[in-house]
């Protein structure tokens, strides 16, 4: 009877024509680590090395059927040497997961998963990182009731009709009666309101002074 290979699906093949290396990662916050690299004996570095008699045929042969045999080895028909190699990375990270047996997730151990509880934290979460977060999110619960119990509007004109953007220079108005930007008047305010420097005839908007003479404004 066949040997059965166990295998799981949380990591990456790396592998090379050179040879095979993996990289398993947490189910869940995807931290991992990456195997040590296995040099293949197959691999192309290796049988473009080894004499003519192996594979038969000249130097520029051996390295075609070099090249075959690692585009198989990257395709689905890896062989034993794969998976041979794939148990032997899986063994030696795995000390650095554990596999939950509630959910079937296989999580890192540093992060993810509960010793106390002997499940991942999804399933059992750590009361103390729990307690944490709740008493955070209390707190900006708690913060945002106290803001909105105070008054944010006082010295904003919401009676008023607003215009956000200016007609006359199409910047953006500020809210105002008069654009803070050129002071042209707004459709909160009235034409007869504009306001005019008495010194030079420029129009102040808002302004206490005039910004072309200096002049206060009337």
């Amino acid at each position: 009877m066949a040997q059965v290979i166990s295998f799981t699906n949380n990591y990456t093949d790396h592998s090379t024509q050179d040879g095979y290396q993996f990289e398993f990662f947490c189910m869940r916050c995807g931290n991992g680590y990456e195997s040590p690299f296995q040099r293949s004996a197959g691999g192309f570095g290796r049988m473009a090395a080894i004499g003519g008699n192996l594979l038969g045929g000249t130097l520029g042969d051996r390295v075609e059927q070099a090249g075959f045999d690692a585009q198989w080895l990257r395709g689905g028909n890896r062989g034993k040497g794969w998976d041979k190699a794939l148990q032997k990375a899986a063994e030696e990270v795995q000390h650095f997961f554990n596999q939950c047996h509630r959910c079937g997730q296989w999580v890192c151990q540093s992060v993810c998963w509960n010793e106390e509880k002997g499940l991942c934290v999804q399933c059992a979460p750590k009361l103390d990182q729990e307690i944490t977060a709740m008493q955070s999110e209390a707190q900006i619960g708690q913060l945002q009731t106290k803001i909105q119990q105070v008054d944010w509007t006082e010295n904003v004109n919401y009676t008023d009709e607003a215009t956000a953007m200016c007609p006359e220079c199409k910047k953006e108005s500020g809210g105002g009666k008069f654009c803070k930007v050129c002071g042209h008047p707004l459709a909160a305010a009235p034409p007869s309101m504009a306001r005019f420097c008495g010194n030079c005839g420029t129009k102040l908007g808002d302004a206490n002074f005039c910004p072309e003479c200096g002049s206060p404004g009337v």
